[in-house]
């Protein structure tokens, strides 16, 4: 039986590779002052850390698979803003369809369809694509005849493939991934406790005198540094529902 190791950090891997180059950034600044408090700290260290952190970074997502992320993302992203308009079509040809069809735009998967791409949520949007395709087949002849027409629908079918089709890439690029990662474990590992000793002697030397050395030689708070990063360029993503 498979047995998974275990992590000696306490983040996501691409954040142990963030946090190690500010870390990195700091010792090359302060390499005088850790080279004083002991030799073990000389450019050899600094150069093993960065070629350690190379490493990891391209077993978490080396760049032509970082750009083909990009690029289903992308693709993701406009298949669902290219719903934004048929969803406000088929909602009018619903009104128009009362009261002889007894169906809301909620009841009809619309309304949930809508909130999953505002979510930027791949598999509620497959799911309610799924809920409005059937929707569409079972009630065409009435629609039909209030001007819903062969290409509408096809929107809503097409969308239903290409999205889930997009999804399963992403799926199996981010599983090939971490399989990788967790075969290479040990290096993970490794770069922790070299971020971890780096931390421990920065903190000795700055704790008195430098508060704010102090705090960029702190886990803690240099992951929140990296989240916030993080968080910041996803809302630099444009959103598809509003766009």
């Amino acid at each position: 039986m498979a047995t998974t190791n275990p992590r000696s950090y306490n983040c996501k891997d691409e954040e142990l590779a963030v946090t190690c180059s500010f870390a990195v950034f700091s010792l090359k600044r302060d390499l005088a002052d850790f080279t004083a408090f002991s030799p073990k700290f000389d450019q050899e260290y600094v150069t093993g850390f960065e070629t350690k952190i190379a490493s990891v970074n391209e077993m978490i997502m080396p760049q032509s698979e970082t750009m083909d992320l990009k690029n289903i993302t992308a693709r993701l992203y406009a298949t669902m803003n290219g719903l934004i308009d048929p969803i406000n079509r088929l909602t009018g040809y619903l009104k128009l369809a009362q009261p002889v069809l007894k169906i809301s735009a909620a009841d009809f998967g619309l309304a949930a369809l809508r909130k999953s791409i505002t979510a930027k949520n791949a598999e509620g949007a497959i799911a309610n694509l799924h809920i409005v395709g059937n929707n569409l087949t079972k009630h065409a002849a009435i629609l039909e005849k209030q001007g819903l027409k062969a290409e509408l629908t096809a929107r809503f079918t097409d969308a239903a493939t290409s999205i889930a089709a997009e999804n399963q890439k992403q799926y199996e690029i981010m599983s090939n991934r971490a399989t990788i990662v967790q075969n290479n474990l040990g290096l993970f590992n490794s770069l922790y406790e070299q971020l971890t000793e780096v931390l421990r002697v920065g903190k000795i030397l700055y704790k008195v005198t430098d508060a704010v050395k102090t705090q960029e030689y702190n886990f803690t708070a240099m992951k929140k540094k990296v989240r916030a990063a993080a968080k910041k360029a996803e809302a630099t993503i444009p959103d598809p529902a509003t766009t």
